[in-house]
């Protein structure tokens, strides 16, 4: 999948940009695992902290406060302040609790939101993964990539 997003994203001339969190930088290394990826992938912000969300991705402190850091409305901010910050044509965003600890009935272990921010909106997903925590982001990173190939319609050969 991977290296067929990275052929169409060249090939349509659109760039790319990476939020993570519990994923610790995973996307951008598929992302840029490949020869050339410089053509589309502008950069990533690992933001594993509250503080580091606010301050690198212009996550809104209420954001934070009101919904928490694994939540619908934190990746919709994390995908469109990396946009906005690194001028890219498509930013993916991914939130979430990879455990052992961390989770709770209402936002247990496996938790992940993603999001996809484009010229045409934000696109947002919930996935609840099992296992552990390295099955957790694995699960995360491979759906992030598939998901931002979803959301830019190029998994079936269009362009933009």
């Amino acid at each position: 999948m991977a290296g067929a997003l990275a052929r169409r994203l060249t090939a349509a001339g659109l760039t790319v940009a990476v939020a993570e969190s519990l994923t610790g930088g995973r996307v951008a290394a598929v992302l840029t695992r490949r020869p050339g990826s410089s053509a589309y992938f502008l950069g990533s912000v690992v933001a594993y902290a509250n503080e580091a969300k606010t301050r690198l991705l212009d996550v809104p402190e209420a954001v934070l406060s009101e919904h928490g850091a694994v939540s619908e409305a934190c990746a919709r901010a994390m995908a469109e302040g990396v946009r906005r910050r690194l001028g890219a044509d498509l930013a993916v965003a991914v939130t979430g609790i990879a455990g052992p600890d961390g989770g709770s009935p209402a936002k247990p272990v496996g938790l992940v939101w993603l999001a996809v921010a484009g010229p045409d909106g934000v696109q947002t997903a919930e996935h609840r993964f099992p296992g552990n925590r390295r099955e957790v982001t694995a699960a995360a990173t491979a759906e992030a990539v598939s998901f931002l190939a979803r959301a830019a319609g190029l998994e079936l050969g269009r362009t933009r």
